[in-house]
């Protein structure tokens, strides 16, 4: 029995989140529509932001959905693999730059005296 961790999104489910919760759904969509609409920023550039977000918040669905909707909205498949690539830049870098917590502690177990900062950078 294959049962999938991600089940595929529908019409079954938007149905059901719609009968559980009305307003808030209506309200989502709604701020979803305002925040992706053209302003300061084109609609493509914001998808192109929100395909990159999606792969840090590793959310299949977001992912999926927003790399269609940048595509839809002009976006290239080199645009869309370029924000991908921020992503990952962004996520590693936090990696690198929260090691001056471990750092810290290391620096504060080998000297008893000193406590660690946790506002550190």
């Amino acid at each position: 029995m294959d049962k999938s961790l991600y089940p595929a999104s529908g019409a079954a489910i938007a149905r059901r989140r719609k009968d559980l919760a009305p307003q808030p759904l209506a309200a989502f969509k709604a701020f979803s529509e305002s925040v992706f609409a053209d302003g300061a920023l084109p609609a493509r550039t914001k998808q192109l932001i929100a395909v990159a977000v999606a792969h840090v918040t590793q959310c299949p669905y977001c992912i999926r959905g927003h790399t269609a909707a940048a595509m839809k909205s002009g976006a290239t498949g080199q645009e869309i693999m370029e924000a991908i690539w921020v992503a990952a830049e962004m996520r590693a870098g936090a990696a690198y730059a929260h090691s001056a917590l471990a750092l810290d502690t290391i620096a504060a177990q080998q000297d008893p005296g000193e406590t660690p900062d946790a506002h550190a950078h």
